[in-house]
């Protein structure tokens, strides 16, 4: 059911009425109690969505979020708590080095 807007002519009061769309339109003031209401032109003929849970990207296409997720930054790789050491005799670090392994 829409909400209709509606401005009294002779106290200027305006107000809200949620009514069916084949309900009459009220036409006595709840401020003055005269018969001078007029409904406004307004968005009271369409849906109102309220309250959380409707979003613009609650339906987006799978294309979308497939996008979506490749625009996000990848995590940075975990560091390795302590640096490895290097070999002596070369530049390689000591777990790689062909010369420890034949120790």
């Amino acid at each position: 059911m829409p909400t209709y807007e509606y401005r009294c002519d002779a106290c200027g009061h305006e107000f809200e009425e949620f009514q069916s769309m084949k309900a009459a339109p009220t036409r006595t003031c709840p401020s003055c109690h005269k018969r001078k209401v007029k409904r406004l032109m307004g968005m009271g003929g369409a849906l109102i969505f309220k309250g959380s849970g409707f979003y613009a990207t609650d339906y987006r296409s799978s294309a979308y979020k497939e996008s979506a997720k490749k625009d996000v930054a990848p995590a940075a790789p975990a560091k390795d708590p302590a640096p490895a050491k290097a070999c002596e005799g070369c530049k390689q670090d000591a777990k790689s080095c062909p010369k420890n392994k034949a120790k």
